[in-house]
């Protein structure tokens, strides 16, 4: 594989106020306090001499490469970020921020929060905007019914509840 590589596709630019909180409290971490304190064992172990045999050197410089990289994502992404911090004026259909209850065929319950690509947490149940689930749901009314493609299989829910806020 060569170092031309095909951009991503471009993920959705929303993200809720304790999302974008979470990034800033990460960056703020990185540069305050990993940072130093790597960049400081990197000038210990240079200063015990051969750099070309020194582990301690080599690791803390490739751990410097991967913060750096880290804050340069974090710092990027934050300036394109829009920060979603109220319920849509239409609140009977499902949008961004929107916790919306499920029903599947066989009377099953799920209920998600659609939240940004940079937030999404399975075990919370929050699914990106940017999801197919998300996706097929937008817009949706209360007694809608939606077919969604998933890796599990196609699955048809109808839309119980649409909530925002928490």
């Amino acid at each position: 594989m060569g170092r031309n590589r095909l951009p991503g596709t471009k993920s959705s630019a929303y993200i809720t106020p304790d999302g974008a909180a979470r990034l800033r409290t990460e960056l703020e971490h990185l540069w305050r306090v990993q940072r130093p304190r790597v960049t400081q064992a990197v000038s210990e172990a240079a200063a015990l001499g051969d750099r070309s045999e020194n582990a301690e050197y080599i690791y803390g410089k490739r751990q410097l490469r991967e913060i750096d990289r880290r804050i340069r994502f974090l710092q990027k992404r934050l300036d394109e970020l829009v920060v979603v911090d109220r319920p849509p004026s239409d609140a009977s259909r499902v949008y961004f921020g929107a916790r919306v209850q499920l029903e599947d065929a066989a009377g099953r319950i799920v209920e998600y929060r659609i939240v940004g690509p940079d937030e999404f947490d399975a075990d919370k149940g929050w699914i990106s905007i940017d999801s197919p689930l998300a996706r097929a749901v937008l817009k949706k009314k209360v007694d809608d019914e939606i077919t969604v493609e998933l890796p599990s299989g196609r699955m048809t829910y109808t839309v119980i509840d649409i909530r925002y806020g928490d």
